[in-house]
């Protein structure tokens, strides 16, 4: 009889992460089918899904509490599906608020719960972790400080490393192709994100210090990589609405993140996974975010961090300025931007901290891939 498992991967970086767990898992045995939430990513690899991760993401606890509605009716969706398919395995991916809910129900249906990307409880609500202990079976961290986030709990942790490790490598093995740079000799990337919210809410800010940049010296040239067509949308209504001289000096590329960041001299980075990504390019970077007042407000008040940007997170210091919320000043930005583009000792220092923070999450000694580990969990 084939494994049957339940995969739920809520947003654009979970789905890629866990194409490339399902892509592993099928290495290692064939016998597994999957359904569950995902978007193209995840299709690609054959597996079945029911709900779009594309409309699942959502920033921002007033944001979500907007489409409660939404959210219900998918959970119970998924909660029935638990019951109909009775699956071998639960595999989730990331999206804690959503996805340790449904651990809750399949832990209670007698279902295994595999979790990839753990949650960030070392950030905020740390009094998960005994809930967590208590409903995961197994769960597979990609940044090596959280095995020791649940030491002593009874929960099977296991660092598999960073799932963009190897593939940037490939990206790195790869010609690097044409792109639509605008004439500048001074090349910057501008990564605002994934999300409708972040373009709409981050980007503003990333392109006033675009203007100041170009104010400043008129040889610097913007990419923009959009993580989809409907990203590109919104990000080329922002720009409609520029003067002539601004707008052509920007160009937009649909995908593309990685060879933006690995062309451009610098980069302004939305704070997420594109940090992590960005860093491991060998891009010095800037990190940048804004939100809702609200929201903003809501996170200062649970959030348990130093910093907001996962690539000073691993490095454990301001390896890379963050401009957040007011911060985020078109003046700031630009001083911050301005010594990366040249060849000068911050430069130098910035890439020396990238190299260590990519070592760090490639880990010591070869590890065992999170499909791999999943493959072995589902039994003979």
């Amino acid at each position: 009889m084939p494994k049957k498992v339940m995969v739920v991967a809520g947003e654009v970086s979970g789905d890629q992460h866990a194409a490339r767990l399902v892509r592993d898992l099928r290495a290692a045995r064939q016998d597994v089918e999957f359904f569950g939430i995902g978007g193209d990513a995840l299709r690609r690899e054959g597996v079945r899904t029911v709900v779009d991760a594309r409309d699942m993401a959502v920033v921002g606890f007033l944001e979500v509490l907007a489409r409660y509605p939404f959210f219900r009716r998918t959970f119970q969706r998924m909660t029935d599906l638990l019951a109909a398919e009775k699956p071998d395995a639960l595999l989730l991916v990331d999206y804690p608020g959503f996805n340790l809910r449904l651990a809750e129900k399949a832990h209670d249906m007698g279902i295994p719960v595999y979790y990839y990307v753990s949650p960030q409880v070392w950030a905020w609500h740390r009094s998960r972790i005994p809930k967590m202990a208590k409903i995961i079976d197994l769960l597979m961290v990609i940044f090596p400080f959280e095995v020791d986030v649940f030491k002593g709990t009874g929960l099977r942790t296991v660092f598999v490393g960073h799932p963009l490790v190897e593939s940037t490598k490939r990206t790195w093995a790869a010609p690097s192709p044409e792109l639509p740079w605008p004439a500048g000799s001074r090349r910057v990337g501008i990564l605002p994100g994934s999300r409708r919210q972040e373009i709409q809410r981050v980007l503003p800010p990333m392109l006033a210090a675009a203007r100041e940049l170009r104010r400043r010296d008129p040889q610097t040239a913007f990419l923009i990589p959009a993580a989809s067509d409907e990203i590109r949308g919104l990000i080329e209504a922002q720009l409609a609405a520029l003067p002539a001289d601004e707008r052509a000096a920007i160009g937009v590329v649909t995908g593309q993140m990685r060879e933006v960041a690995r062309q451009a001299r610098a980069a302004l980075v939305c704070s997420g996974t594109a940090t992590v990504e960005t860093a491991l390019m060998k891009c010095p970077l800037i990190v940048v975010y804004r939100t809702t007042a609200a929201t903003y407000w809501f996170g200062r008040m649970i959030i348990r961090v130093k910093w907001l940007g996962m690539v000073n997170l691993i490095a454990n210091r301001t390896l890379c300025p963050e401009f957040i919320q007011d911060a985020a000043t078109p003046a700031a930005m630009a001083d911050a931007l301005e010594p990366l583009l040249a060849d000068t000792p911050a430069r130098q220092a910035q890439l020396d901290g990238l190299a260590e923070v990519a070592r760090a999450l490639e880990g010591a000694g070869p590890l065992q891939t999170a499909g791999a580990l999943v493959a072995e969990a589902l039994g003979a």
